[in-house]
């Protein structure tokens, strides 16, 4: 058994679970540096083959605004545990569980990123307490471009799958990780650490999750029309080179939801990691400003 090589995280932030109607959930929890977060929870929900870490840049700077911020990882990802069942991971299933967990952490502004704000969307889609703000963070209106090179990739992952029966999956992802994404990333010039991290984190994800995500990414319908209804205050962001929807595509929702937008300069698929600074700032900026508007 491997060793864990789980990433070293900044002072302030620490590994935590969360316990929600659905079952236990791993995340990560930032506090304002006086302990008690005044203007509420942000919960943010992380994208395909993505988890709580993929937040870490900018959970310090969020809290410092005075926001307690919680990053999860979804069911099957990393470090949550999730069944062999693919009818588990639909997106009304990931939604009804990031609605509890909104529930559960007292959330007054929820994030999705790429499939994490297709999860988020149909959370506030399946009602009850809803969240004083929605924030799609590089996400699209419905499923990835078809001509795109991601949807071209994800088709790819699920021929490969297709004839593996539930024993056979692990197997099959192990050869994915060693035999193409981990020589993607030492040519890409990833450091060692982040390489380990990585490696952990996609042997550990449920595989049938991964099949069964990646079809909800290729099949997703557009529900624009009826996430405008709930009339919360929406903020689309994304950066200006976005590879998985286009900029384009994503102006065009913000437009039918009647959101705040905004562009992140130089950023691409990953504005919490490529511009941490940018992305928190926006994100407290439009925050500070949902408050406003309900108070």
């Amino acid at each position: 058994m491997s060793t864990p090589t789980t990433l070293d995280l900044p002072h302030g932030v620490r590994r935590t679970t969360v316990d929600c109607a659905r079952g236990t959930f791993a995340a990560l929890e930032a506090m304002p540096p006086g302990g008690a977060g005044e203007r509420g929870t942000a919960l943010l929900v992380p994208g395909y083959t993505g988890s709580k870490e993929d937040f870490v840049p900018i959970l310090g700077p969020l809290a410092a605004a005075g926001r307690r911020v919680v990053a999860v990882d979804l069911r099957g990802q990393y470090q949550t545990p999730g069944p062999d069942d693919p009818a588990a991971y639909d997106l009304a299933e990931l939604g009804a569980d990031i609605a509890a967990l909104a529930r559960a952490t007292a959330t007054a502004h929820l994030l999705g990123h790429s499939l994490g704000g297709l999860v988020a969307r149909n959370s506030i889609l399946a009602g009850g307490n809803l969240p004083d703000s929605l924030t799609l963070m590089c996400s699209g209106p419905a499923a990835l471009p078809g001509d795109g090179w991601r949807a071209a990739d994800l088709r790819t992952l699920l021929d490969y799958m297709a004839d593996a029966g539930p024993r056979d999956l692990p197997g099959k992802v192990a050869e994915i990780w060693h035999g193409i994404l981990e020589p993607q990333a030492v040519a890409s010039g990833v450091p060692d650490p982040v390489r380990a991290f990585l490696r952990e984190r996609m042997l550990a994800n449920n595989p049938t999750g991964l099949v069964a995500m990646a079809g909800q990414l290729l099949t997703a319908e557009d529900q624009t029309a009826s996430l405008a209804k709930h009339d919360i205050a929406t903020l689309v962001l994304y950066g200006e080179n976005d590879d998985a929807w286009p900029p384009e595509l994503q102006e065009d929702m913000a437009y039918r939801l009647h959101a705040r937008r905004a562009c992140l300069p130089g950023a691409a698929h990953s504005p919490a990691v490529e511009a941490p600074a940018a992305t928190a700032y926006e994100l407290t900026s439009f925050w500070n400003a949902a408050e406003g508007s309900c108070g």
